[in-house]
């Protein structure tokens, strides 16, 4: 019997589960993603027509559709079943408009919508049917319309003025702005010296020290500057009895944590597991889309992985409780509703926290059925949301004063009493604390002091980021959502703006001249706030409180006014070729500076004849502090920016930080440029000094 109902899904790799569900009444099909688009010949949007769109056909997807139009005539109800966001929304009207089933009279058409791929979730689904939400599908053509607009106006004016394949987008010009902005913060760092002073006492009865930590004097903290200071303080406690002044028994908590986002998922899976934003989400997608697991055929393991609510459906959460109630005892399972957070911004589609589609499968029990890697990840999110509904971990404390003179010496400890949610969930190893031996002490008890322990300190620059840092950087700060963070830096790192190196991201000399072109022609686009009021606007569009073309419409004469000022005011900027002293080998000419994908390189003039090229080795005026010779930047293999001895590898020196001609006038080490001060290299002296 021919089936009388069509089901039309994304990805192929959900057809087979979500057939497995329904039976032969249905057929279930997918259309590989997206199948219309703007052009990639042409802009596709007319900006004299109020904004009017122009759909294509993707190449490659005529067959396709070919197929689901044979099917569709076949079928009385089409379904249409994308994933539920904004993006899977516009598919559907896409596929819709494509097939031109709007235009059915004797066909019912249907949009539903799953959060997770499960027989339930699936069969619910088609009992409650519902139409295309035009909010949503509007919401993602107002965010293809500015990307397009950006990227179409913008790349074409950097390709043209600077010589490069360069281009640029919306959120990614301002994820690049904020590294930049992290990397000029990081140059810029002059560190400050402070002092730790520890105190190490003898304790009755055990070979095990008591570690105490300076506190400061009777009524408040002292911080301690520099070594003079360390032995002024040092002289003041010389003969000083040390005396246990205060004891302080008590509880810690420790809050159980809330289920995944796309976006905290990404943090901790590459805190824990070492993966790249852009490997999380394929294999997240693999999770959410289905897995043959031996004994229960293809299913899908987790809920929908796009999302930045940490909701979790009633059904779920009182499977899990009970789950946890039966495994661990009644006493583990969290009392309070718990793991969820309440947020002032728009959370998207009132979507659930990404979680395992049955807390039953645990990691123990699918380990055999999963590649290594998939594995790693659903236990870690299995994990987190069996822990998101359990009791929190409980320590008791001790805090202890120790007096000395005028001065104040601290000591605490902490031992596991209850451990909650720890028990399947520990986000790192939590120690207990080396000072066990506080419950030997009583008030009054004088201490016998082993020694005391200076030690010389120096402030860090703030981190560079990680993938991971700068996924939770752009969610604080309103950029992107949860769909985009995996791409825009994917984006960033194949344009080579940025490179990753031991997790670390590093702005490339191509990444600072887009950056620096974004900021001088393109503020507003490279303004974090006006990116998250966009983001913001965009959302409102989602919910149905603004009109997508009002949003397009205030954004347009802007960006268009700046590309226009941008092109005049770039008009006189020639990049010619710069002439260099450099003697082409081959031919005698004088070679030229040229601009690649990797920064600047050599190249004869002569070129088609003379192909010949060179690294450029750009000269800062400063001799090398090792052998006298020119210093010059290079780059590492990655592409990340230093300075180094042009006699390399006889000469081995190298500074990430400008070295400056300069001699330190106290230890005669070599200065560095920070800012607008000069900074001895040598980290034992701290010698600075403003630059005229």
């Amino acid at each position: 019997m021919a089936a009388k109902n069509l089901v039309i899904v994304e990805s192929p790799a959900k057809v087979k589960t979500i057939k497995k569900f329904l039976g032969s009444t249905y057929e279930v099909d997918a259309s590989n993603g997206h199948v219309r688009d703007l052009p990639k010949s042409q802009m596709g949007i007319d900006t004299e027509s109020d904004f009017e769109l122009k759909y294509i056909t993707i190449r490659g997807k005529g067959d396709i559709l070919s197929k689901l139009r044979k099917e569709v005539k076949k079928a009385d109800k089409i379904y249409l079943a994308t994933d539920p966001d904004r993006e899977g929304e516009a598919i559907s009207w896409h596929l819709m408009k494509a097939l031109k089933l709007d235009e059915t009279k004797d066909k019912k058409i249907y949009r539903i919508s799953f959060n997770e791929i499960t027989k339930n979730a699936v069969k619910n689904s088609i009992k409650n049917p519902r139409e295309i939400d035009m909010n949503l599908v509007d919401a993602q053509q107002a965010r293809r319309v500015l990307d397009r607009l950006v990227g179409y106006k913008i790349s074409p004016l950097l390709w043209e003025k600077v010589k490069r394949g360069l281009s640029a987008g919306r959120v990614q010009s301002v994820a690049l702005r904020m590294i930049c902005d992290r990397e000029e913060e990081i140059d810029a760092f002059i560190p400050e010296e402070y002092w730790n002073l520890d105190a190490s006492f003898k304790m009755p009865g055990s070979k095990k020290a008591l570690t105490a930590k300076f506190y400061g004097d009777k009524d408040s903290r002292i911080t301690i500057g520099n070594r003079a200071e360390m032995d002024g303080i040092q002289k003041n406690l010389e003969g000083q009895a040390y005396i246990v002044e205060e004891l302080k028994n008590g509880e810690r908590v420790k809050k159980a944590p809330i289920p995944f986002t796309t976006s905290t998922l990404q943090q901790e899976a590459s805190k824990v597991l070492n993966f790249s934003t852009q490997k999380t989400m394929r294999l997240a997608q693999q999770l959410y889309e289905g897995v043959e697991v031996k004994g229960h055929g293809t299913i899908g393991l987790i809920s929908y992985l796009r999302t930045d609510s940490t909701r979790v459906a009633e059904e779920a959460d009182l499977a899990a409780r009970e789950f946890i109630g039966a495994q661990y005892g009644s006493q583990y399972v969290a009392k309070a509703e718990q793991g969820t957070k309440k947020s002032g911004k728009i959370i998207q589609d009132a979507h659930e926290a990404i979680r395992p589609t049955d807390i039953s499968l645990t990691p123990v029990i699918i380990k055999d059925s999963l590649q290594r890697d998939l594995f790693r990840l659903y236990q870690l999110i299995w994990k987190r949301f069996a822990a998101s509904r359990m009791e929190p971990a409980r320590y008791e404390t001790t805090a202890v004063k120790i007096g000395a003179g005028a001065y104040t010496f601290t000591a605490t400890a902490s031992k596991l009493a209850f451990d909650g949610f720890m028990s399947v969930y520990a986000q790192e190893e939590e120690k207990e604390e080396a000072n066990l031996l506080l419950g030997r002490l009583e008030k009054g008890m004088k201490l016998e002091l082993e020694e005391l322990l200076p030690s010389q300190h120096f402030t860090q620059p703030p981190s560079h980021y990680t993938e991971a840092s700068l996924v939770k950087a752009l969610e604080e700060q309103g950029i992107g959502r949860p769909s985009t963070y995996a791409p825009t830096i994917t984006t960033i790192l194949a344009r080579r703006y940025v490179v990753k190196e031991n997790k670390n991201l590093y702005v490339t000399e191509l990444g600072e001249v887009v950056n620096r072109m974004m900021k001088q022609c393109f503020p507003s686009i490279v303004d974090t706030a006006f990116t998250a009021n966009l983001e913001y606007l965009l959302d409102k569009v989602g919910d149905g409180t603004v009109e997508w073309k009002t949003v397009v419409r205030n954004f347009y004469p802007d960006l268009d006014e700046a590309v226009k000022s941008a092109q005049a005011e770039l008009e006189s900027v020639t990049i010619a070729d710069e002439v260099t002293e450099e003697i082409c080998d081959h031919c005698g000419r004088n070679m030229v500076i040229k601009y690649g994908p990797h920064g600047k390189f050599l190249a004869c003039p002569g070129f088609p004849e003379c192909k010949n090229t060179k690294p450029y080795l750009e000269k800062i005026g400063v001799p090398c502090p090792k052998c006298g010779k020119e210093v010059v930047i290079k780059k590492t293999k990655k592409g990340r920016r230093y300075y180094g001895c042009e006699a390399n590898p006889e000469c081995d020196f190298m500074s990430w930080q400008k070295p400056s001609k300069e001699k330190c006038p106290e230890c005669g080490s070599y200065m560095v440029e920070k800012g607008n001060q000069r900074v001895c290299a040598s980290e034992t002296c701290g010698y600075r000094e403003k630059i005229k």
